[in-house]
């Protein structure tokens, strides 16, 4: 499936948002890179994907969504561009630029190589800026070691229910992450809220990922008894709940990465035997 769209003069690491057909563009917004693919219908692409030239060459890549308030233009000849609550918001796509691109039309091939990841720490003092994270950014090298990735992106969160419910509907659901790792709030602090708030959202749990999980940690100590740590299915995601540490991060995912691409597979909808 190829995509149409006009494209304004942008340069390298420039984000861009994409809006789907039939928003009209003016010139305030223009000038700031908006693009609009014409007869395509936006939510095909998810974060991740990336849009390739005639060549085969990444110009764009897919890293957010957002909405966004449209523009209305008033004013006659003058076309003055306001906007207010009494206009809509679209939404929309926020795409990354990967090189300096120029003015003009541009036909473009969608193309997603390799999973994504989004990994959220949950830590009081580290929203504040009081802690230096260690365990998010441990889980974006052990995964993207274990398998290719075409995308990764943290999070930092306050352990507030409301707070972490809506972020993993957003990345599981609006953004399609394939993985989402959660670390931190798995054991019996008052403040510990990632399991409870975890399994509510889930579509089907995934048992034995926590089990494995578990076990490998009753290996280095026998507290791993009172990990509560879920782990499951979100529309096309898996999420994973893990500890608070970067050591026991990295021993958790051990125990169930050489399982995550064929259960993603699985997922996504691989229909070849399991035993072929």
């Amino acid at each position: 499936m190829n995509i149409l769209m006009h494209l304004h003069a942008c340069q390298s690491g420039q984000v861009l948002p994409l809006l789907p057909a039939g928003v009209p563009l003016d010139g305030h917004m223009a000038g700031h890179g908006l693009m609009a693919p014409e007869q395509w219908a936006l939510p095909t692409l998810t974060v991740g994907t990336t849009l390739c030239g005639a060549c085969g060459t990444a110009l764009l890549k897919v890293t957010s969504r957002a909405w966004l308030a449209m523009p209305v233009c008033q004013g006659g000849a003058a076309q003055v561009c306001v906007t207010d609550s009494m206009h809509p918001a679209a939404h929309c796509l926020l795409l990354t630029a990967l090189t300096d691109l120029p003015e003009g039309p541009l036909e473009l091939t969608p193309r997603k190589d390799g999973h994504s990841l989004a990994w959220v720490t949950l830590s009081d003092k580290g929203s504040r800026g009081m802690r230096q994270d260690l365990s998010g950014p441990a889980i974006a090298e052990a995964v993207a070691a274990a398998m290719p990735l075409c995308h990764s992106q943290g999070f930092v969160l306050p352990d507030e229910p409301v707070q972490l419910r809506a972020l993993l509907t957003e990345l599981a659901l609006s953004h399609g992450y394939d993985i989402i790792c959660t670390t931190g709030g798995t054991g019996l602090s008052p403040r510990d809220i990632t399991p409870q708030v975890t399994e509510a959202l889930l579509d089907a749990s995934l048992p034995g990922f926590s089990q494995a999980m578990i076990a490998a940690s009753m290996a280095k100590t026998p507290h791993a008894i009172i990990s509560r740590a879920a782990a499951g299915i979100l529309g096309q995601s898996i999420i994973i709940n893990l500890p608070g540490s970067r050591k026991a991060v990295v021993e958790n995912l051990a125990a169930v990465l050489p399982a995550l691409p064929h259960a993603l597979s699985k997922l996504q909808g691989d229909m070849n035997d399991c035993g072929g």
